[in-house]
């Protein structure tokens, strides 16, 4: 085999896995999954290289690091998690990596998971409020000038217009639900991933299982989410990409409300996919959730 195609072969390979080229001065940053790179790239610029451990449409909660991850976290410069109890993989992985770590949610009060084997404990999804994702894009940003001080005045003006769009998505989903029945602001799901925006945005929850990876649509948890949609006159129900439907579909016979499309939370979709960007995912749901609460055809 040439050297021509052997470098070919290794510059993909490189693309391919997120990984930058060796001529590459930038600082590194690894991400835990890839909302958190998306938010950081934005933040960024092209001053910091930036991937994400986990890939488009992985599982998050129960991933298992790969020894191509723990090379990538050992050659960062700075590794990026959500914390509250999300990455239960990531005390792991960051014993093997000497990089500074910081947890993007420090500063967020916490919201309890209400049932399950989890019960009482931080629920991770923060980021799920558009609200709530301000401190992820402040913590960010202060890490990033303390990672390159030369480049402040970028990550800076990067945040401030990061921040911005946050608060359009955050108006819109509350005045639009705002013009809705007070019955229908409820918003019911599988896992319980959406408290943070429910709670924001001035929403009823209710949901399946707390957590994925817990029991997923068990009897029980189906008979409680069903009577309570039947006690708000609750107009859709809603799951998540990374799960099966099967036990919201069952909430939606037995009860008339129409499953909605469906929601992102864990992971982006591809390029091509319908949330290729973090800000991409929360304008998404926020149109799912008042389209399907409003009544609108799935």
């Amino acid at each position: 085999m040439s050297l021509v195609v052997v470098a070919a072969l290794a510059l993909t390979a490189a693309c391919a896995t997120g990984l930058s080229q060796p001529d590459d001065e930038r600082k590194r940053v690894v991400t835990t999954f890839t909302v958190i790179a998306d938010m950081a790239r934005a933040v960024a610029g092209d001053r910091i290289a930036v991937e994400s451990i986990t890939k488009p449409g992985a599982e998050i909660h129960e991933y298992e690091p790969t020894p191509s991850d723990m090379l990538r976290a050992a050659k960062a410069d700075l590794v990026l998690d959500n914390g509250l109890g999300l990455e239960r993989w990531f005390d792991r992985f960051v014993q093997r990596s000497e990089a500074r770590h910081v947890t993007v949610t420090e500063g967020v009060p916490p919201m309890p998971i209400r049932s399950g084997e989890y019960r009482g404990k931080a629920n991770p999804h923060a980021w799920m409020s558009p609200r709530t994702a301000r401190t992820y894009v402040t913590n960010i940003r202060d890490a990033f000038v303390r990672l390159d001080p030369a480049g402040a005045h970028v990550f800076r003006a990067n945040a401030e217009a990061y921040l911005r769009q946050l608060d359009e998505i955050d108006r819109y989903l509350r005045d639009e639900l705002a013009t809705l029945p007070e019955s229908h602001r409820a918003l019911v799901t599988c896992e319980g991933a959406f408290s943070y925006l429910a709670r924001d945005a001035g929403l009823q929850e209710a949901y399946l299982w707390p957590v994925n990876s817990d029991s997923e649509g068990t009897p029980q948890q189906i008979r409680a989410t069903t009577q309570f949609v039947r006690e708000h006159g609750v107009p859709a129900v809603f799951c998540e990409s990374t799960v099966n439907d099967k036990a919201q579909q069952q909430v939606a016979r037995e009860t008339g409300a129409r499953l909605g499309a469906t929601l992102y939370v864990d992971s982006l979709s591809g390029p091509d996919g319908p949330v290729p960007t973090y800000l991409d995912l929360l304008r998404h749901d926020a149109r799912a959730i008042v389209e399907g609460l409003r009544g609108g055809a799935r």
